[in-house]
């Protein structure tokens, strides 16, 4: 028989504590990736809101070139200017005209109003194509 012990064939520097288990640390970085992103996406969420909201309410075809459009506004900001682009469509889907309107700063946070838009072709719809309170000069009166 030999005179070997079983700490002699087996050195305990050969292996891994149980202190500082793998399994333990991936779980560890898990949870911290995890709260990381869902801390992250609740300040995206939070910043991600936009200032004006804007929805067609109706629009009327009035002749082979014109459409009136009724246009709802909602600002956080209501003391604030701002511009929408609403557009024509035709019934095959082109844009056939497009114009930009001034909302005026008002009291209301919420304010429906009417524009007409001069087409190229007879229309067949109206649609809001986006809206920003980085109202141009030009818009405004003098």
């Amino acid at each position: 028989m030999s005179n070997t012990t079983t700490t002699d064939r087996y050195p305990s520097d050969r292996y891994p504590s149980k202190k500082g288990s793998m399994r333990g640390r991936r779980w560890g970085y898990t949870a911290a990736g995890l709260v990381a992103g869902l801390f992250l996406a609740f300040v995206l969420f939070q910043n991600n809101t936009p200032p004006i909201e804007s929805e067609i309410v109706a629009f009327d075809v009035v002749d082979d070139h014109t459409i009136e459009v009724q246009l709802k506004v909602t600002r956080e900001d209501p003391a604030q200017d701002a511009v929408c682009v609403i557009r024509a469509r035709s019934k095959d889907g082109s844009e056939t005209g497009r114009r930009e309107v001034l909302i005026p700063a008002s009291d209301s946070a919420s304010v429906v109003l009417t524009s007409r838009i001069t087409t190229t072709q007879r229309p067949g719809m109206a649609d809001e194509y986006g809206c920003s309170t980085d109202a141009p000069d030009y818009l405004r009166a003098p």
